[in-house]
């Protein structure tokens, strides 16, 4: 099963149609309905919609005994104004695809062609079209769904396109490919006071001057070592904008990053008990929720092995260089409950960076994700 250069074409074309429209993070309604009518012609044998948000998948059945293998890809663009200047170029002020989700949208979606004009010898094949990778929420609104149970996957497979590494080129390894991450913020609340007597109140400026540089020294160990952990400080609001008024409230934003997920749940305790000794000597409440939760998105070594089999039968170079990243992919959720694996599809060596105002999705990486995709699947279900 190949694509014909009418699918490309039209591939092509709709995936421009993505780009000119994007949608952020948890409103990816229109994309979801897209979607589902791009795929309408290829009669899936069943398909589920507002999974976890907005998540659309697709499922192809041979009607006969085998694995469900699920591919994954995302929805979701970001709030950053495009200046690409090609000719499809985001229609939507402040909101593209700077990350490539529309391309890795039209690869899954060349499965479903394919899989439409002949369904694989046994099992299942679903594709995940999942919302809200970029805010964290994505991946688990998808596996929290009740209806998810529908298409519990035995395998479950993704791909990131990568700026840097030369065209086509495959990064995979087994193990920890991209790190747990989450938000922290951290309120401190104290009393307002008139600024010519700021003695009257309670200010958390000598708290927050603390706090800042003793958060990012919880981080331990290099990139490279298992219990490495990161914690970077990125933002800091006091007080209101007046010069009246001597500030009673305070917010620090951090995020942490750990490689696995038990060292995160060391860090946000060593980082909880630090902010609440400092506030405590300062007569401070103190206050923590946390945002943009990531797991530790870990390769299972036989996924990785039916991945690294595709990408040689298809004469895909490959390599584990560049892994694993400092980066968070909401993708590793899946690996809980199934064995699942990432790999990255190089963009180019001078492409532009992810989540750059420049960056556009290379077109034709769109048959390279197909192929392997593909190779992977008639694999495992023939």
């Amino acid at each position: 099963m190949t694509l014909t250069n009418r699918d490309i074409v039209e591939l092509t074309e709709w995936r421009h149609k993505l780009h000119r429209r994007p949608e952020i993070s948890n409103e990816e309604e229109k994309t979801a309905k897209e979607v589902v009518a791009f795929l309408a012609d290829t009669e899936p044998d069943k398909v589920l919609t507002g999974l976890g948000g907005h998540g659309v998948a697709a499922v192809y059945d041979s009607g006969k005994a085998g694995p469900t293998v699920l591919f994954r890809s995302e929805l979701d663009a970001l709030p950053i104004e495009e200046l690409s200047g090609v000719e499809h170029a985001s229609q939507v002020p402040g909101k593209s695809h700077m990350c490539g989700h529309d391309g890795h949208t039209a690869i899954l979606a060349s499965l479903g062609r394919q899989f439409g004009r002949e369904r694989p010898a046994r099992g299942r094949v679903v594709l995940m079209f999942q919302p809200a990778e970029e805010t964290g929420n994505g991946a688990a609104g998808v596996v929290a769904d009740p209806r998810f149970s529908e298409i519990a996957p035995d395998f479950s497979f993704s791909l990131h396109n990568l700026p840097g590494v030369p065209f086509g080129e495959a990064r995979l390894k087994a193990g920890t490919v991209n790190c747990a991450s989450r938000g922290m913020r951290i309120t401190l609340d104290g009393k307002t006071a008139h600024s010519s007597m700021p003695e009257t109140g309670i200010s958390p400026m000598p708290a927050v001057s603390e706090l800042m540089p003793r958060l990012p020294a919880l981080g331990r160990g290099t990139f490279s070592d298992e219990d490495f952990s990161m914690v970077t400080v990125t933002h800091c609001a006091m007080g209101e904008a007046v010069f009246g008024i001597a500030p009673g409230h305070a917010e620090v934003w951090a995020t942490l990053r750990t490689r696995r997920d038990e060292r995160m749940a060391e860090l946000v305790a060593a980082a909880e008990a630090l902010a609440a000794s400092i506030a405590a000597a300062h007569g401070l409440a103190v206050r923590f929720d946390y945002h943009e939760i990531f797991v530790a998105s870990v390769n299972a070594p036989d996924a990785v092995e039916h991945l690294a089999r595709a990408l040689d039968e298809e004469g895909v170079s490959r390599s584990e260089e560049a892994l694993p990243m400092r980066a968070s992919e909401d993708f590793g959720i899946f690996g809980h409950s199934a064995r699942s694996a990432m790999f990255f599809l190089g963009a180019g060596e001078k492409h532009p960076s992810l989540h750059n105002p420049d960056y556009d999705f290379p077109d034709d990486l769109i048959p390279i994700g197909s192929r392997i995709f593909m190779r992977a699947a008639r694999n495992l279900l023939g």
